[in-house]
């Protein structure tokens, strides 16, 4: 437990830290990878490319240290990325070498402010946060693994399916090796794919939303082919290289983003790639004949880029529920089809009870949730995913 002083002694260094800012975690990774390169198999180097990666762990560490007497407004932050760290199969033993160079960074950064006492305080609430990182995760690791066709680890799927969606998304349908059943997922969560791309030399794991209801049977992502070839070193191979009949490995469904029954109306809002975890949430509900309103809101480029619209389209209309489309760079064509960008105004939304649930990129959800909170919706009813390292809209 971390007394009185260990709190204010942590605390003391945050201005410090906020000073060097991302060059704590910049020197924290390099060193890292220097020292122990086999993380290059676990961590999205793609991710430290772009330095999204970077930047969510500076503002974690301070967050955390800010937060020390009240872990609990933490919580949510934890679970999605405890969450995250079990799609990577992270280990405990993982703990000790971060936490190892966590403080290494500190000592050659802070010089000498960081004193004997600094050292034995930020170690005192490293190790508290690690455990609670060890323990959630292996209570979920253990409801995987004992879940009807769960399973630890990595798992051999071969591609079974690969189908064009739009310009920039296809779709690949994975079914086990092994030929046993998979365990059920909750609409709105993710799986990891894990492989070695030709043009890579390290191994590479990707979390995709899965954009089909669970069946038992197989997983289907539908992943967009990015542009940027360092960023998009899986989705491109994915896209040109993976063909039926080739093996990969999968780790067990996960995500703390999905749809949580409220017995309420529900809102699916998306922009781009963002439409694949409301897919799932979509086929489940009518599944379900859910009893409920439901709204599909979408956004997208054009009608080239709109992936899964007659699919939508079918659903919705099957079921009576309502579905609109924004296109940025065409004129709208109907009752339904918009131009620009998403406008609330122009359509009806359940604003007393609705949920709503956000995918899309961070500007996009940004800038929805903002005009959602203007129409008067409390944000404890907006739910939303975030591709990548943790972001706070």
């Amino acid at each position: 437990m971390l007394s009185i002083q260990d709190i204010k002694t942590v605390q003391s260094t945050l201005p410090l830290i906020e000073q060097a800012g991302a060059a704590v975690t910049e020197h924290f990774y390099t060193r890292m990878f220097t020292h122990n390169p086999e993380l290059k198999d676990i961590f999205n180097l793609s991710n430290q490319h772009s330095g999204r990666q970077k930047l969510a762990l500076f503002e974690a560490i301070v967050a955390y240290a800010k937060n020390l007497d009240n872990p609990a407004v933490l919580a949510h932050a934890i679970e999605r990325i405890a969450n995250k760290h079990v799609s990577f199969d992270i280990k405990a033993d993982d703990y000790d070498i971060v936490g190892h160079h966590l403080i290494e960074t500190m000592r050659e950064l802070l010089s000498h402010h960081f004193t004997q006492a600094v050292e034995q305080a930020w170690g005192k609430a490293y190790g508290i946060l690690a455990n609670i990182f060890i323990s959630r995760e292996e209570q979920l690791y253990s409801q995987r693994a004992s879940a009807i066709g769960g399973w630890r680890g990595k798992r051999a799927f071969q591609l079974a399916e690969k189908t064009q969606e739009s310009e920039l998304v296809t779709s690949f349908t994975f079914r086990p090796v092994d030929c046993q059943p998979v365990m059920d997922f909750q609409p709105g969560q993710y799986i990891a794919i894990e492989l070695q791309p030709d043009t890579s030399e390290h191994i590479e794991i990707r979390q995709y939303s899965l954009s089909a209801k669970a069946n038992g049977k197989d997983y289907r992502i539908s992943v967009k082919r990015e542009g940027d070839t360092q960023l998009g070193v899986v989705s491109n191979y994915l896209h040109n290289r993976l063909s039926v009949g080739d093996l990969v490995d999968l780790h067990a469904p996960t995500g703390d983003f999905f749809f949580t029954n409220k017995q309420q109306p529900v809102v699916l809002i998306s922009a781009g790639v963002g439409i694949t975890p409301m897919q799932s949430m979509l086929e489940t509900l009518a599944h379900s004949q859910y009893a409920h309103p439901v709204t599909f809101i979408h956004a997208c480029e054009n009608q080239a880029q709109h992936s899964f619209a007659a699919h939508t389209a079918h659903l919705c209309e099957q079921h009576n529920w309502r579905h609109y489309t924004w296109y940025n760079q065409e004129q709208g064509n109907g009752q339904h089809t918009f131009a620009g960008l998403i406008d609330f105004s122009q359509i009806e939304l359940p604003i007393a009870d609705g949920e709503y649930y956000l995918c899309g990129p961070v500007a996009f959800m940004q800038f929805a949730k903002e005009k959602l909170q203007l129409l008067g919706i409390d944000e404890a009813r907006i739910h939303y995913e975030v591709f990548g390292p943790h972001a706070t809209l």
